[in-house]
């Protein structure tokens, strides 16, 4: 987290996310449509680990999701809130996410966590280990 939204930020989490998971190179990274997305440094980087771009039009109705979490944080752990510092604003934010993906039950979910969906849904795929 920075003060800054550029393009070495965005690829630096995009990096760091890769080195974490090792996705398949099929993978499909969404996000909207701001220029340190759309940008060489950014676009180069989905290329060399095989995944591939996808940003929504204006107005399309794919951006929910992402605005649906950004909302939750917002609502659940910041709204009216002064932090002493960034550090303990980011740590807030940390925190948060990862009770929203590890322990939060979602009712989309069939009403488990994300990461627990994720596990149960790769389980179920063919050829793949339980």
């Amino acid at each position: 987290m920075q003060r800054h939204m550029k393009a070495e930020l965005v690829t630096d989490a995009l990096r760091m996310a890769w080195f974490r998971r090792r996705p398949d190179a099929s993978v499909i990274v969404y996000s909207d449509r701001g220029s340190q997305y759309c940008g060489g440094l950014f676009q180069d980087t989905l290329k060399a680990y095989g995944m591939r771009s996808s940003m929504s039009r204006p107005g399309d109705y794919w951006d929910a999701p992402t605005e649906s979490l950004s909302g939750s944080l917002k609502v659940a752990r910041l709204h009216s809130r002064r932090f002493p510092t960034r550090r303990a604003a980011m740590d807030e934010i940390v925190d948060w996410l990862g009770f929203y993906n590890a322990r939060r039950l979602h009712s989309t979910l069939n009403y488990v966590s994300p990461m627990t969906f994720e596990k149960n849904w790769a389980a179920a795929q063919p050829g793949q280990a339980a």
